[in-house]
């Protein structure tokens, strides 16, 4: 209840969203929606004139205009199957057209007359719903003029006519396009069909006003975008309702519902937050005697916690397989994700302050982020709260909240904070389409742990199982669960396992950053990317030796195609009995030795002097941890380095 109050506060909040349309990155547009609203897919437009008479329809061929906001009953925003339930003005061919049941043709007789009866029902309830709305007091000009119109029952005639609806041989619409029917339609395939991919029935109508005043600058009236014709129906509505109770979201009495919105995630959603339909099993088990005793929620409270959540989500959530990842403040919805990586976290840094990406020192780079963040978070007020929340559906009809914190964003910061300079590492791989692949320095993000963790076939069930595991760990500080660890260590110590170079790479660096908030975990200091000659740990020196022999194969085998060299082939081998596997690899390298000759003295000067930090009883077979991964890492990127700086010079 708590997250709904948290939505019904952001939607009072921000009223002055309602009805702007805006885009989301892929161009698909969305908008905070009004009381008693929804939104459909249109696929023909109809524009009428003032004095009630048709002045032109179409096809709506250009995908990104067919989103519609359309205003809605409780009953119509919920309707399912057989249910006859009309929307308030834009509807279905079914339901907006008298005459449609004169051109309907089946097989069967008893089918057409089945359906004949169904549409002359959906119409005469439309009909009569739109009259009550067109004769009230809060009616427009242009509702009159739509219903004008159409209770000429002449919409399907009129749309023939103008070859926006297509007729078969028998002079009944065409009820599904297949092969042989372009001689009917002049040789092409029309445009109704792939709009409405269900067949012409099914085609949803949009109803625009042609207004003959001068003195407006837009003389098409489009109602999906009209505020005034928000608050008609708006208004219209409230007085059929009835049935006041104590809502726990306002404190007030109010009218209520039990019938929420649906389309949450998407205009396609089903599913619900909240419902009580189940009569008849064992939704109450023995606890209450109907629904409204567990809780009562009015219209106007369900309408606009829904509403608000719909536009956060299309405004700046997360979908991952149906799983929503959603962060918001009430004041200042787009707030920093704690999914996300610093290359997508740049994005909300707009002061002069930046991150290094050179900064390899964890408290340095600590240091950075702060005041990276400093500029957003001078933006919040200090009182401001952070509602973090998953939700995702189990069957197509029930929603659930997964997760749920509200915490002062102040917290939430300093939790950010610690997560981006504690799961730290130096990352080397691609990002969405760039062609290159740039080195950032901090935290991965949840998706890529989860893909490094389970490789990157993984079923997106399990990927976003995995990151709903993950959040408890930034937001709440947590442990990094040690499976999670255990995996992608034993990932990144197979590299023969990755498709790519890439892949290992990016597994290797993930692993290294977890391995590293392992190490702030239990000793409240980490490793850093930059080598740390001083370090004696054997998991560490063990590592820094693994890397000195993989750079001197492939540099004694320059000219070659890459490969992986031997060092990395018994990489897995190696972390379970490095004594006993070095022994191999080391024989392995004299004749890389032999062919860098002189070239070669500094790396092998390297591996004695590595080996004579071991305390004699620590060169042993003892299996390594993930610290001599970091070793591993940090000795590579010293090398690799190094050479760049000779070639430079």
């Amino acid at each position: 209840m708590s997250c709904l109050f948290d939505l019904y506060k952001t939607y009072e909040a921000n009223k002055d969203f309602i009805g702007n349309v805006e885009s989301t990155l892929n161009g698909k547009s969305f908008t905070l929606l009004p009381l008693s609203h929804t939104t459909q897919t249109a696929h023909i437009e109809v524009i009428i004139n003032e004095d009630g008479s048709l002045n032109t329809a179409h096809v709506i061929e250009d995908k990104s205009e067919r989103d519609t906001v359309i205003p809605c009953t409780e009953a119509s925003a919920n309707r399912a199957g057989s249910k006859i339930a009309p929307y308030p003005l834009h509807d279905k061919l079914s339901y907006v057209a008298g005459d449609l049941s004169l051109y309907v043709g089946r097989r069967k007789p008893e089918d057409e007359a089945k359906t004949k009866k169904k549409y002359q029902d959906q119409h005469t309830n439309y009909i009569k719903q739109l009259m009550q709305w067109a004769d009230s007091p809060y009616a427009l000009p242009q509702v009159k003029s739509i219903y004008a119109y159409l209770k000429k029952n002449c919409l399907t005639k009129d749309l023939i006519e103008r070859k926006v609806l297509w007729l078969n041989h028998n002079g009944k619409l065409i009820e599904k396009w297949e092969k042989g029917d372009e001689e009917l339609c002049g040789g092409i395939r029309p445009a109704i069909f792939s709009a409405a991919t269900g067949g012409q029935e099914s085609a949803f109508v949009r109803f625009a006003v042609y207004s003959k005043d001068k003195l407006l600058l837009k003389p098409l009236l489009k109602p999906w975008e009209d505020k005034e014709l928000y608050a008609s129906f708006i208004n219209f509505y409230r007085d059929q309702l009835s049935h006041d109770k104590l809502c726990y979201i306002t404190g007030q009495k109010l009218p209520a519902t039990t019938s929420h919105a649906n389309k949450i995630r998407s205009s396609g959603d089903k599913a619900k937050l909240i419902s009580a339909n189940d009569d008849t099993g064992f939704t109450f088990r023995g606890r209450f005697t109907d629904s409204e005793e567990a809780a009562t929620i009015s219209y106007e409270a369900s309408q606009k916690a829904h509403n608000a959540l719909k536009w956060l989500i299309r405004r700046q959530g997360k979908n991952v397989d149906g799983r929503v990842f959603l962060v918001w403040s009430i004041d200042n919805q787009d707030l920093p994700d704690p999914n996300d990586d610093l290359y997508d976290l740049s994005k909300f840094n707009d002061s002069e302050e930046t991150v290094e990406k050179s900064a390899y020192t964890n408290q340095e780079f600590a240091e950075q982020f702060k005041k990276a963040m400093a500029g957003y978070r001078s933006k919040l007020d200090h009182h401001d709260n952070v509602h973090i929340l998953i939700i995702d559906s189990a069957t197509t009809g029930r929603l659930g909240i997964l997760y749920y914190r509200s915490m002062q964003q102040n917290i939430y910061f300093q939790r950010l904070i610690d997560w981006h300079s504690q799961c730290v590492w130096e990352h080397v791989y691609k990002r969405g389409k760039d062609k290159s692949a740039p080195t950032y320095f901090g935290a991965p993000a949840t998706i890529d742990i989860a893909y490094a963790v389970c490789g990157s076939k993984a079923n997106k069930k399990v990927i976003k199982e995995m990151m709903e595991r993950l959040l408890p760990c930034i937001i709440d500080e947590r442990r990094l669960p040690k499976d999670i660890l255990r995996s992608c260590y034993y990932r990144a110590i197979r590299p023969e396992a990755a498709e790519t170079q890439w892949e290992w790479e990016r597994t290797l660096s993930i692993t290294c950053a977890l391995v590293n908030r392992q190490e702030y975990e239990q000793k409240k200091r980490g490793f850093t990317v930059a080598l740390d000659e001083n370090q004696t740990d054997r998991n560490y020196l063990f590592g820094r030796l693994l890397a000195i022999a993989d750079v001197l194969e492939h540099r004694a085998r320059q000219s070659e195609d890459w490969r992986l060299s031997n060092a990395m082939r018994y990489m897995n081998e190696f972390s379970k009995h490095p004594q006993q596997t070095w022994q191999t690899i080391q024989s392995s390298l004299i004749p890389y030795q032999a062919k860098l000759g002189r070239k070669g003295v500094y790396l092998s000067q390297l591996i004695d002097d590595i080996s004579a930090k071991f305390d004699y009883d620590q060169f042993n077979n003892k299996p390594l941890n993930g610290k001599y991964l970091l070793g591993l890492y940090s000795q590579r990127h010293q090398l690799y380095q190094k050479k760049k700086d000779i070639v430079s010079a």
